[in-house]
């Protein structure tokens, strides 16, 4: 025990501790002692010609759809794993540079990242890999259910049944903890970034216009809702139209981007409720008694809680500042990296050789 903390102490005065958040709309940086300090876009900017990074995160994130024919803007993680292995690796190595300049020491940092649950080893590993090569000293890879768990504070260690809905920019996470593990799960290619080609989809179809990302994004923030106001909301949208191919302007209501929503909340509530009816008895009582957590940006529409609680009868709560939960439950892991070590996925480098 000695000799463990003697080198747990050596370690941290040479070493950085980091929790990454790797998301496909924003990536959170966690730095112990320091808390959360980066949260920027996962947007990088290219220089087609030279090959060279002309920006990151938020820069990179503004010249979407505005860049120059020999700049790209690339977003390297779609649906929540890696799409673009270089560009990813030099993302992370951006955020691990900008998130150590205040206070370098001699090693690289300790780093746990959050990734979404079911992922295959294949992707896991281009994480671990890319993390490392761009300049981590050691990795931990924590599923984001388990991890926006740890950052609500739940008592996943208990025998006792939690459950969190994790809905991210490309993916949202359902799962069922208990024990320190997961009971149940379902990972769906439903989140913000499907929201928002809904939006674009649907005014295109019904107003004859082209509008990009970022407007569609806007307008989720501004009138988005998956139930009825008491007051009735719209927005001005601009875009290309498909006919004359000139710029108009048109009005869109909170009832619109509802319709253009419901079939992704559809699947969403369908798809909680089939994990809700594979979860062991005991475990759903446990659920029903504490709730449905959620955490991500997909917990900021309005109406989704109110919703979620019709259709399945179980209290919702939101957790305070859901845009973090993942982030804060790297950063808890790091302070005792020990007492959750049995939640981190395995690095298979490291497992004992099966004779």
């Amino acid at each position: 025990m000695k000799k463990f903390f003697g080198i747990e102490k050596l370690r941290r005065m040479f070493s950085h501790d980091i929790g990454i958040d790797l998301g496909t709309a924003n990536t959170l940086v966690y730095v112990r002692g320091q808390g959360i300090i980066i949260n920027e876009p996962s947007v990088v900017a290219l220089n087609q010609k030279t090959g060279q990074i002309v920006a990151v995160g938020v820069e990179a994130k503004n010249m979407l759809g505005r860049t120059p024919t020999h700049i790209t803007a690339i977003r390297p993680l779609i649906d929540g794993v890696i799409s673009d292995f270089e560009i990813t690796e030099e993302m992370i190595s951006y955020l691990l540079n900008k998130a150590t300049e205040n206070g370098k020491k001699m090693l690289g940092p300790r780093v746990v990242v959050g990734v979404p649950s079911n992922i295959t080893s294949v992707e896991i590993r281009a994480v671990r890999d890319a993390t490392r090569n761009a300049g981590a000293g050691e990795v931990h890879i924590v599923e984001e259910p388990m991890a926006a768990a740890i950052g609500m504070r739940m008592p996943i260690h208990e025998p006792a049944g939690n459950m969190v809905i994790d809905i991210g920019g490309g993916t949202s996470d359902i799962a069922v903890l208990s024990l320190g593990g997961v009971v149940r799960s379902k990972n769906l290619r439903i989140a913000g970034d499907k929201f928002n080609n809904d939006i674009i989809g649907y005014i295109r179809n019904q107003f004859k216009i082209l509008i990009g990302e970022k407007t569609a994004e806007a307008v989720k923030h501004s009138i988005g809702s998956v139930l009825p106001g008491s007051v009735p909301l719209e927005a001005r949208v601009k875009g290309r139209d498909l006919i004359t191919g000139l710029p108009r302007e048109v009005i869109v209501t909170d009832t619109d981007i509802r319709e253009a929503l419901s079939p992704s909340i559809e699947a969403l509530v369908e798809a909680t409720r089939e994990v809700l009816e594979t979860t062991p008895p005991e475990i759903l009582s446990d659920i029903m008694q504490r709730g449905i957590y959620l955490a991500g940006g997909g917990a900021l529409i309005q109406g989704l809680p109110e919703l979620l609680e019709n259709e399945l009868n179980i209290p919702i709560r939101i957790t305070p500042d859901p845009l973090t939960a993942v982030a804060r439950g790297t950063g808890i892991i790091l302070e005792d990296l020990e007492s959750f070590r049995d939640i981190l996925i395995e690095n298979e480098d490291e497992l004992p050789i099966k004779k």
